[in-house]
């Protein structure tokens, strides 16, 4: 046990330290914990992240901000910022936080969905991956998304994740692109080539491009792999969806006071 009682593990602050050997270049001891059995190296790198840290990472990864950027600011490694953003990203739910208004009534009327595509690319600008949106439109969270080709097949891989009670109640309008047709019901489905019918959901493309750096496009910030790219566009589509939640519950309590 160590002598030194203000030596603490950075893992469970514990003071049961042991001598388990050196580091690589024998300059600096390691030590064992002996609480929670971890080896670390005391006032080694500064590897160790608090949880300050992680929730400045966490807010950090919502702006337009490169991963080196974002390491420069924290003072962490980009190894030990990768490994962090894989387990954030794999914590995200599929549904996106989707929430659908609680006073909002699908049995008297419809739910307006706009639909459009972005482009964006990963690893060179020839390996094209199209961004597929659906919002709502009162609403203005993010119903759901995909990344593909934009091919009809990619039309319906976004329609497979629409939630069942937005495909049946809901209200299309998209621009005239070809892959939208056959996908969504005709009878509910609106072709349009003016800006106002998809007006928010354009509205929300830019706000994607100020906000994600992976979809910036002329910038040393884009994604080398695909399934990076897509985590990180569902990282912020969860997030900006509890935003957006938490103005439209002010916006309900500001009428109900007048």
């Amino acid at each position: 046990m160590t002598k030194n009682k203000n030596e603490r593990c950075p893992y469970c602050l514990g003071t049961n330290l042991r001598p388990k050997g050196w580091n690589t270049k024998k300059t600096k001891r390691r030590l064992k914990c002996g609480c929670c059995k971890k080896h670390f190296v005391m006032n080694g790198k500064s590897w160790f992240v608090s949880d300050v840290q992680k929730e400045l990472i966490d807010a950090l990864l919502l702006e337009r901000i490169s991963l080196r950027g974002i390491c420069r600011v924290v003072k962490i490694s980009l190894s030990w910022l990768l490994c962090y953003i894989k387990k954030l990203y794999s914590e995200q739910p599929d549904d996106l936080n989707y929430d659908m208004p609680k006073s909002f009534d699908v049995n008297l009327q419809l739910i307006d969905c706009e639909l459009d595509e972005m482009w964006s690319f990963v690893y060179k600008k020839t390996n094209k991956k199209w961004v597929w949106i659906a919002q709502c439109r009162r609403s203005r969270q993010v119903i759901a998304f995909y990344v593909g080709n934009r091919s009809r097949d990619a039309a319906w891989e976004l329609w497979k994740k629409i939630p069942n009670k937005v495909k049946q109640k809901g209200y299309f309008y998209s621009d005239d692109w070809d892959a939208y047709k056959g996908v969504f019901p005709p009878e509910r489905h609106k072709f349009s080539k003016i800006k106002k019918d998809t007006n928010h959901l354009e509205r929300l493309n830019n706000t994607i491009r100020q906000r994600v750096s992976r979809l910036v496009r002329k910038a040393l910030s884009f994604s080398k792999k695909l399934e990076n790219h897509i985590a990180a566009i569902k990282y912020f589509f969860c997030n900006y969806n509890l935003e957006q939640q938490i103005k439209w519950q002010k916006y309900k309590n500001k009428g109900a006071h007048l």
